[in-house]
């Protein structure tokens, strides 16, 4: 997976703490690593599973 130019985030409610960092800017995939090892591993979902992740969390 080529992931260069991805822009990577962390979530606006995460502070200076540590926590996993998402981009979503890249075509067809949301790609989400640990903020505390940016060169290891890098899951990738689709945009549609993503999503759904995320509305999942919201409602817990």
């Amino acid at each position: 997976m080529d992931l260069n130019g991805a822009t990577w985030r962390t979530a606006s409610r995460s502070g200076n703490t540590n926590c996993v960092e998402v981009a979503d800017n890249l075509p067809g995939v949301v790609a989400v690593r640990d903020s505390k090892d940016r060169q290891g591993p890098v899951l990738a979902f689709t945009p549609s599973t993503w999503r759904s992740f995320v509305r999942q969390v919201k409602r817990h």
